[in-house]
């Protein structure tokens, strides 16, 4: 399958939301509506590249009856799936709104995994990553396997000349840019920057000049740097680009950056050129935080906000 990509979700959970009035501690709150959605930064992703008519397949670690409940959203959906199955349970992330706009959310850890999870999960994974042009792999790490997991990824996906999208943070990010095969693209923010040099990032130009010097950066095609509702800043291969959005109402931001990434992996996919793989990914972005529901976009107001966005040589 030739555009095709694969999505990474190691952790993925069932994300619930109880909308309340009032929150009343220590007492019973009853909910008339529950919304309960499949979740994790990489079915954020899978969603969003559906909704774009990219070829996309679900995969990651999966068990329980939570995580049956995800597959059955998954095929409800048409979306196919190729996770590893395991004998715990996935977890369930429960956000509740209340109190005009507050929100305490309560997020299991999930399940607790081995060294020969671990290595079943990088054999399965092997097994996959040849049939697919692309891969995401998004968020965090379920307990138990190492944070150098995802830089095994990117080797592994290396080996088999496939491409890898890593948005992730910390450790787990660290170790992949610090190995010997690098990831194809990062999509840190400007704090995420700072924590990986240990320096601040006063402002855009001193933002250039450590991606363009410092050592870790070395080496990755793209570097895709969020900032929020400034758009982003990008540095791709030597040039670097600074990336405007228009101005919107946001509705609800949650998810924005699992479908930005949705948007460079399908303009990576369709070869698009570096300008519109830009253009694409804020567009994508800024159509999440228009709706409701995380990880959906209104394709059809696809064209009008991609004219709006615009990208200047920097």
């Amino acid at each position: 399958m030739s555009n095709s990509v694969l999505t990474i979700t190691m952790n993925p959970s069932v994300d619930i939301s109880y909308p309340l009035d009032h929150l009343k501690i220590d007492t019973v709150n009853r909910v008339k509506e529950v919304s309960k959605t499949a979740g994790g930064k990489g079915l954020n992703v899978t969603r969003v590249l559906k909704q774009l008519d990219v070829p996309v397949t679900a995969s990651g670690i999966i068990g329980g009856t939570i995580g049956q409940y995800i597959l059955n959203q998954l095929d409800e959906n048409k979306v196919d799936h190729a996770f590893m199955k395991i004998n715990q349970e996935s977890r369930n992330c429960i956000a509740i709104l209340h109190d005009d706009g507050d929100q305490t959310e309560i997020l299991e850890s999930g399940p607790s995994l081995s060294e020969s999870d671990e290595e079943s999960f990088l054999e399965h994974f092997e097994d996959q990553v040849s049939g697919f042009s692309l891969v995401t792999i998004s968020g965090s790490l379920p307990q138990g396997l190492s944070t150098a997991l995802y830089s095994k990824m990117v080797k592994v996906a290396a080996k088999h000349n496939v491409p890898v999208i890593l948005d992730s943070s910390n450790e787990a990010l660290r170790l992949a840019l610090e190995a010997d095969v690098k990831p194809f693209m990062i999509k840190p923010n400007q704090d995420e920057i700072a924590q990986l040099i240990g320096k601040e990032v006063e402002d855009l130009d001193d933002l250039k000049d450590k991606l363009a010097t410092e050592e870790i950066f070395q080496d990755i095609p793209w570097i895709v740097v969020s900032l929020g509702s400034k758009g982003c800043f990008v540095k791709h291969i030597d040039k670097f680009f600074k990336v405007n959005i228009p101005k919107i109402h946001a509705v609800n931001p949650v998810g924005s950056g699992d479908s930005t990434v949705a948007g460079l992996a399908a303009g990576i996919v369709n070869q698009e050129s570096p300008e519109d793989v830009m253009k694409r990914a804020m567009t994508v972005g800024i159509l999440n935080t228009l709706q409701e529901k995380t990880g959906y976009i209104d394709i059809n107001q696809y064209k009008d906000y991609f004219e709006k966005v615009n990208v200047v040589n920097y």
